[in-house]
């Protein structure tokens, strides 16, 4: 890892919103490099290299990411605590097998295990449920289906729903095709039990097998999994300085999925909070500063939900704004920010609504690109990272943050825009072994990790941007993402 460099900030109290130029946010951004953040992910790298390749929450890899973090977050002078908690882990112990067996050609066919899926090695004839073909309710299964491999479309109900009534109808395997662009990553969510392999396809794929089914398709699935209880843990750095009653808040999510070692997703985002965490050592913020990484995020939202729950309203009370940053180094990326105001992505477009002040986040982290000449777009405040619980209802505490894109693809527009190439996904490793320390934009880095910093060194010094009413939408200087602003489907992997 590089050298810490450490930066002494000028503490007089800037405006509401800090101008970019304003000595603290050049001085710390100017101390911040991607050289550091980089060295943050090598060290990860290495973790994941000596513990089969991943860093997943409850493995050894993802202990020993945690004992990185504290290690640096101590050497950096900040009181350090741990927060454990058990949750229900799912981890692939080998990839996952789709065949078709007849009729020729005999194949093997992408897929993706569904989270939570059983074990099992069936070869079998391919069935559909009745009806609609959704499976969601249990008389869409009957006696035709026991024994068989019966093929799924998503859509009007959870994957656990569907992949439930066929394993009670006798179904020896399951196989669930999108009913939109893209692979499915899905899950069956954590409280399924049933011992039936589940596996999720393209919609492109999934209708190819519906059609062979009446000319006797067979299919073989296969997939060997681990279910079961584990221990991980959230860690937090609170800056010894600061308003203990207005606490500034900064996350990361530091697991990656067990495929991988997840240096995009999201070693990148914990290494820049890692970075700005050392160069801001020496600040003396008027308020309180709480960084964290989070553990069982790929799990869907353990770690931050389970702070949520716990944490008495009187703390909660205490917390001035959440800022969430997952995924920012994407190779093919976007300078993506989070809607939230609703103006692009109002609720019940996939997006949940911003609590008061998410909007004036937005509006800091647009203006600040703006000023850098850099231009941004909106992705949707749809609760699929740490900051849903935040935003839940009744917590309602103002977020925001940014995001560079996971297994979205990159369009025409954007690529004019942003550079990189159109019809590729912002990161096209993601949640694969292939997340490795060569998935990393440098230039993204760099920019991305400025505007964290601009935003955690504005924020520790005046929050009252956030409380005042703000006129007009916030927005970006290009069109939002079409269908959903980079997608982010991953821990919290798609239930339904």
């Amino acid at each position: 890892m590089a050298t810490a460099v450490t930066v002494a900030v000028v503490v007089a109290q800037p405006p509401a919103q800090a101008h970019p130029r304003d000595i603290g946010s050049r001085a710390l951004r100017k101390a911040v490099t991607a050289n550091g953040v980089i060295g943050h992910l090598k060290e990860l790298q290495k973790i994941a290299d000596r513990n089969g390749g991943t860093r997943v929450s409850g493995s050894p890899g993802y202990d020993q990411s945690v004992d990185y973090a504290e290690k640096v977050f101590r050497r950096a002078g900040y009181r350090v605590t741990r927060q454990p908690f058990e949750f229900q882990t799912f981890i692939p112990k080998a990839p996952s097998v789709l065949q078709r067996v007849s009729p020729a050609p005999a194949a093997d066919l992408p897929n993706r295990v569904m989270s939570y899926s059983g074990s099992g090695d069936v070869t079998a004839r391919a069935t559909v449920p009745t009806g609609d073909g959704l499976g969601c309710a249990p008389t869409d299964f009957g006696a035709a289906n026991a024994g068989t491999v019966v093929v799924i479309s998503r859509g009007s109900c959870p994957f656990g729903q569907k992949a439930g009534n066929a394993a009670d109808a006798g179904a020896a395997a399951v196989v669930i095709y999108n009913n939109t662009t893209g692979d499915l990553n899905g899950t069956l969510g954590n409280t399924f039990t049933r011992d039936i392999a589940a596996v999720g396809v393209t919609q492109a794929l999934g209708q190819e097998l519906v059609a062979q089914v009446a000319g006797g398709l067979s299919l073989r699935v296969q997939a060997d999994t681990f279910r079961g209880m584990a221990r991980t843990e959230n860690i937090f750095a609170e800056s010894r300085w600061g308003n203990p009653n207005n606490v500034v808040m900064a996350g990361a999510h530091l697991d990656s999925v067990a495929e991988g070692p997840g240096i995009n997703d999201n070693g990148s985002g914990s290494g820049a909070l890692l970075e700005i965490a050392e160069k801001m050592r020496w600040t003396l913020p008027k308020n309180k500063v709480r960084f964290v990484l989070w553990g069982a995020e790929e799990a869907s939202l353990v770690g931050s939900t389970y702070y949520i729950a716990n944490l008495p309203q009187a703390e909660r009370d205490k917390i001035a704004l959440y800022l969430n940053f997952d995924m920012v180094g994407s190779p093919n990326y976007v300078r993506f920010v989070y809607d939230g105001d609703n103006s692009a992505f109002p609720p019940g477009t996939g997006s949940a609504p911003g609590p008061a002040g998410s909007g004036a986040i937005e509006a800091l982290f647009h203006n600040y690109f703006a000023s850098q000449g850099l231009k941004s777009a909106e992705t949707p405040f749809s609760g699929r990272s740490d900051y849903g619980p935040f935003i839940a209802a009744g917590v309602d505490i103002p977020s925001g943050g940014l995001f560079t894109g996971a297994e979205g693809v990159k369009t025409a527009e954007e690529a004019a825009a942003y550079g990189g190439t159109a019809g590729v996904a912002y990161d096209p490793c993601y949640h694969q072994a292939c997340d490795t320390i060569d998935n990393i934009s440098r230039q993204a880095i760099e920019e991305m990790s400025d505007a964290v910093a601009h935003a955690v060194i504005t924020y520790a010094f005046d929050t009252r941007s956030v409380t005042t009413p703000t006129n007009g939408p916030a927005s970006g200087s290009t069109a939002p993402a079409q269908g959903g602003g980079g997608l982010h489907d991953h821990s919290h992997e798609l239930e339904s």
